[in-house]
């Protein structure tokens, strides 16, 4: 175990619907609650807020600061077969996507943002350890990588796959995906081909795991649209899905298995994972403490999916746990302890649209008892409504020592004067041969469609609730929020918030914490296991609490977090000991931590 001192002065700181039946339909196309009623104040983080206040109230402020570090990025997005221009807006409302990386392992945290135009490119931001980043991506070798032919870019993870101590890179595209090897910090090399990859796949979420505990990473792919599909040149306007509740004709499902050769095979369908629903969101990890990590996927047009691992074969669970009980349209899969009790939690994010519909986002909250079975407590605990929610992440924002949740919204933002909901719940009535033809969507038109959202910075006081502080706080943006993740940008015990916007700026919050709270991170390194340390869980033992984190290969809605654990500990913690549950099964168990340290840990043998 190696004590890492921070660099700098530690200041401790889917598109879619489930759409109720169509004699609810009737009646709601009737009621002029259709139109949405917009929010004023633009698409900006000019807002003031009073940051002494905020500090003062709720232990921490948030101040966006990209362009003061060097980051000026807008997201392009896709512009696909001409036959859906009409409904462009819709079908091509994804793509903006952001992820964690430290590529060149120099201990600071870099930025990777996703472009979905074809011709455009993606950017790599370079930590220069001084509160500015440089875009690195021409001379890494990972910009221009949405030529025409080869579809566009949406969304990256990062994991070493051939265990020499540096994250390469799977892109996931709409076309055909990518796989990067990290030459040591010094550039990319394009490996698709060598790794046995397929050539195209029309997906929007990907997680890598090592789900049979080989200590090599595996790759978990969803995919949206079929693969058979060339989204740029489509043979008719038949790719819909052909239902808003139950469908079915979405992309399939890989896994591919790590053969240790820098080649991986596929097996699916070998074990055990056989979908073609819309999976718009994936995460992985040990739920049942098994050892094994299993597979949470959240799906648009349908019910969610569980897969539970025995470390060879997969068995599907969602309606046995009761996390498949209900279609939604999901698009968020994050976990967190929200109640330190030790036992991982699920969020999903879906629709919510005052005098409209109001599907609710879920949180999943596992129930005592040797069974897995879960509750959805995010009406009771006030997490519930999020507008047209994507991308959320759970992490101590104040370091009060209770997990807070940051949500992205806000679909498509247009004309602020007209809404697309009429027109888009007489779709969402009609039958299957109606939604699954493009050409029966009226044409947009310019008109938004939950646009201009406020987000939400949901704060948990843990005593069992959660109050939204985003507008305090600083979280004031209004954009068309994509990916969001939480990283510690600068080394400084507090996370920071990157969030990648649909047609918009990549925005970077600053967070100022109070110095009264204490904190602790680990940054782990496996030996037996994957190098990378992904599918290890941590709980951490302090005032008598207990809370569980774990290393995620992707989460939330494509993004990827700081691999390194960041634990909030309150005010003069007693910390008694971490203990870590490796993928291979190790056990190691530190004790003697002090606060407001990174610890480096490198499995024992």
């Amino acid at each position: 175990m190696t004590l890492s001192t921070p660099a700098t002065a530690p200041a401790r700181p889917g598109l879619t619907a489930r759409i109720l039946v169509s004699i609810f339909f009737a009646g709601l196309l009737a009621t002029p609650y259709l139109m949405r009623r917009f929010s004023p104040g633009g698409s900006s983080t000019g807002a003031t807020i009073d940051r002494q206040a905020a500090l003062a109230r709720y232990g921490f402020y948030l101040e966006e600061v990209s362009h003061r570090a060097g980051i000026d990025f807008v997201h392009q997005a896709p512009m696909l077969d001409s036959k859906l221009a009409a409904i462009m807006p819709e079908v091509a409302s994804m793509g903006a996507s952001v992820s964690i990386v430290d590529f060149d392992r120099d201990g600071w945290p870099d930025i990777y943002v996703t472009n979905s135009a074809i011709g455009s490119k993606n950017h790599l931001y370079r930590n220069n350890h001084n509160g500015t980043f440089i875009d690195v991506a021409e001379q890494m070798g990972l910009a221009d990588v949405n030529q025409p032919g080869t579809g566009v870019s949406m969304g990256a993870v990062w994991g070493d796959y051939d265990n020499d101590g540096y994250e390469d890179l799977y892109l996931v595209k709409w076309g055909r995906p990518e796989l990067f090897h990290n030459d040591h910090g010094h550039g990319f090399t394009r490996v698709t081909e060598q790794a046995g990859l397929p050539p195209w796949i029309n997906a929007n979420t990907a997680v890598w795991l090592d789900y049979d505990g080989d200590g090599k990473l595996d790759l978990f792919v969803g995919g949206y649209y079929p693969e058979s599909l060339d989204l740029w040149h489509l043979p008719s306007t038949r790719m819909m899905p052909d239902s808003f509740e139950y469908a079915k004709n979405g992309g399939r499902k890989y896994l591919f298995h790590n053969l240790g050769n820098g080649h991986f095979e596929e097996v699916s369908a070998k074990v055990g994972i056989d979908s073609h629903r819309w999976a718009l969101a994936a995460a992985a990890a040990d739920l049942r403490g098994t050892g094994h990590p299993d597979l949470f996927i959240a799906n648009d047009y349908g019910v969610s999916e569980l897969y539970l691992n025995d470390g060879k074969h997969f068995h599907e669970a969602g309606a046995e746990t009761g996390i498949g009980f209900a279609p939604k349209s999901g698009m968020n899969a994050s976990f967190g302890d929200i109640f330190n009790q030790g036992k991982l939690d699920i969020y999903v994010s879906n629709i919510s649209e005052q005098g409209v519909l109001i599907q609710g986002n879920n949180l999943w909250v596992p129930r005592d008892g040797p069974a897995l079975k879960y509750d959805n407590l995010a009406r009771d605990l006030g997490v519930e409504l999020g507008g047209w929610s994507f991308g959320a992440q759970f992490g101590d924002l104040n370091n009060d020592g209770n997990l807070d949740l940051y949500l992205e919204n806000g679909y498509i933002s247009l004309d602020r004067k007209r809404s697309y909901w009429y027109d888009f719940a007489k779709v969402a009535g009609g039958n299957s041969s109606i939604i699954g033809d493009a050409a029966n969507w009226p044409a947009f038109d310019g008109r938004s469609l939950s646009g201009y959202q406020q987000k939400h910075v949901w704060l948990n006081d843990g005593a069992g609730k959660f109050n939204d502080v985003a507008q305090a706080v600083g979280a004031t943006d209004t954009y068309d929020g994509r990916s969001v993740l939480l990283a510690d940008l600068w080394n400084r015990g507090v996370l920071d918030v990157v969030v990648a916007n649909q047609h918009g700026p990549l925005l970077v919050y600053r967070n100022t914490v109070s110095p009264d709270n204490d904190w602790i991170e680990f940054s782990l390194e496996g030996t037996k296991s994957n190098r990378s340390a992904i599918g290890a869980t941590l709980t951490l033992f302090w005032d008598g609490k207990q809370q569980i984190q774990t290393v995620c290969g992707g989460s939330g809605f494509a993004s990827e977090n700081d691999r390194r654990v960041h634990f909030g500990l309150g005010k003069t913690p007693a910390i008694e000991k971490i203990v870590i549950q490796w993928p291979s099964g190790v056990t190691q168990t530190l004790r003697d931590l002090v606060p407001n340290r990174l610890y480096d840990v490198k499995e024992t043998a």
